[in-house]
C-alpha cells in the first residue's frame, strides 16, 4: 500500500460514525479542482507511511473508533488493498472506500470479499463531459460498470458531485442524476476554492445558493434523497 496520509479521527467522513481516515497516493484522474494535490502529483508525494504503522495505530483505537474511511488519491488503483481491508476487518471497523469508479475490477473484488461497508463515488459530470474535467481519457464503460456494482451490492452507498461552475450547469447536474435513479443519496458538495491541483482554479467558484436551492428542488423529483455538503 502506498499511504500519502492518515487523519486519526473523523466526525463527517463515514456517516454516522467516528472514524480515521487513510489516504492513499496516486490517482489516475486529474481533476484541477482537486483538493488533495500531494496525493495525485507525484512529484508532490512524501515518504509512505507503512501499513505496519497505520494497522498498529487502529489496534489502539479499538473500542474508540468505529470505522476506516479509505480515500485518495484513488484507493482502487493499489493492488493490496483486498489484503490491506482485510487486515482492517480483522480489527472489527467498519470499512468506507471513497472512489472516482474507473477500476470496477477491483470494486468487485472488495464486494466479493465483503470487505466494505460504505461507499462514496464520485460522479464529475455527465459522461460527455469527463474527459474535459478530468483531463484524461476516461472509460466511460467501467464507469457505469461501477455504478451499477455500487447501486446492486446491497450496502450503504452515496454518489457525489463537486459543483464548479466554469465546468457543470445545471442541466449536467440532471443529467448525472439521470445515471443514478435509484441511489439512496445524492451529495452535492459546494467547490471550495484552496488547495487545489490547478491553482489557476483558486479563482474559480462553485454554484450560488440560490442556483444549488433549484438544482436540489428539481433533484428531490427525481431521486429519494439529495444534501448539499
Amino acid at each position: 500500500m502506498k499511504i500519502g496520509g492518515l487523519q486519526r479521527s473523523s466526525l463527517i467522513d463515514y456517516p454516522g460514525k467516528v472514524g480515521a481516515v487513510v489516504f492513499t497516493q496516486g490517482c489516475n484522474f486529474r481533476c484541477p479542482f482537486c483538493h488533495n494535490p500531494e496525493l495525485v502529483n507525484a512529484t508532490l508525494f512524501r515518504e509512505p507511511i507503512s501499513e505496519d504503522d497505520i494497522l498498529g495505530f487502529l489496534r489502539t483505537r479499538r473500542g474508540k473508533l468505529d470505522a476506516v474511511t479509505v480515500t485518495g488519491g484513488e484507493p482502487t488503483l493499489q493492488e493490496d488493498l483486498a489484503s490491506f481491508l482485510q487486515k482492517i476487518k480483522d480489527l472489527d471497523f467498519f470499512i468506507k472506500i471513497d472512489t472516482n469508479g474507473s477500476f470496477p475490477a477491483m470494486m468487485g473484488i472488495l464486494l466479493e470479499k465483503g470487505l466494505v461497508d460504505y461507499f462514496a463515488m464520485d460522479l464529475k459530470g455527465p459522461l460527455h463531459k469527463y474527459d474535459i474535467i478530468t483531463r484524461t481519457k476516461a472509460n466511460i464503460s467501467d464507469l457505469k460498470e461501477s455504478i451499477a456494482l455500487i447501486a446492486g451490492s446491497g450496502i450503504p452507498h452515496e454518489f457525489r458531485t463537486t459543483l464548479v461552475a466554469c465546468l457543470l450547469t445545471g442541466k449536467d447536474i440532471l443529467e448525472i442524476a439521470g445515471l443514478i435513479p435509484f441511489a439512496p443519496k445524492y451529495v452535492l458538495q459546494k467547490f471550495v476554492p484552496s488547495k487545489l491541483l490547478d491553482s489557476h482554479f483558486r479563482n474559480e467558484k462553485s454554484f450560488g445558493d440560490e442556483e444549488i436551492t433549484a438544482i436540489k428542488s428539481h433533484l428531490e423529483k427525481m431521486l429519494s434523497s439529495v444534501m448539499v455538503r
